[in-house]
């Protein structure tokens, strides 16, 4: 099987990750997608607002009527902050013969070298990545091992962070699945 990964905060999830894991699905031929949501952030500066629960939450909402989605709770479980190194050591123990790809957005191949232990995740693991203008890739030879698939998808500039300022000024929000944007309402996220 060919497995896709999507970690992140999905402090709420959006319409820019889902529309990243479906044309990485498509263009790559993925049997599944997999979103991991992380419990801890390795920087500080990267906060999470909602709690795990009811990021979960609103990721089982909208992915619901994706059959090709599915979500690990993996990271959720783990103490202390989330690294990929771990989880694809994680999954590649479940799946030892299929073959793994890690989704991210150009902008973070610029800095895959900065990532805990990149020399053995780019051996286990292969890098679907978004293209996103004005970021390109690392250096040849700086990371030996790895591999790279460019996936052109569609430019969706959704942004959690604004999504969390709409709903703390009281704005419709746009750019969520409407389960979700219920659940934000209903139980009064990020205000």
């Amino acid at each position: 099987m060919n497995l896709g990964f999507l970690g992140g905060r999905f402090d709420p999830v959006h319409g820019g990750h889902l529309d990243a894991a479906q044309d990485a699905c498509t263009q790559h031929q993925l049997d599944r997608v997999v979103f991991v949501p992380t419990a801890q952030v390795p920087h500080q500066s990267q906060r999470i607002h909602a709690a795990a629960a009811d990021r979960l939450a609103m990721l089982r909402l909208a992915l619901a009527a994706r059959p090709q989605f599915a979500i690990s709770d993996f990271e959720l479980g783990q103490p202390g902050a989330s690294y990929t190194i771990d989880s694809v050591r994680h999954f590649r123990g479940l799946h030892p013969t299929d073959r793994l790809f890690w989704i991210i957005g150009s902008d973070q191949l610029t800095r895959l070298h900065e990532w805990k232990n990149i020399h053995e995740l780019a051996v286990l693991i292969e890098f679907i990545v978004l293209t996103r203008l004005g970021h390109s890739r690392p250096p040849a030879g700086a990371i030996p091992a790895l591999r790279v698939h460019p996936c052109d998808g569609r430019v969706n500039e959704t942004s959690a962070t604004e999504l969390r300022a709409r709903v703390k000024r009281g704005l419709p929000l746009a750019g969520v699945p409407d389960a979700v944007a219920e659940y934000i309402a209903r139980r009064r996220l990020y205000l």
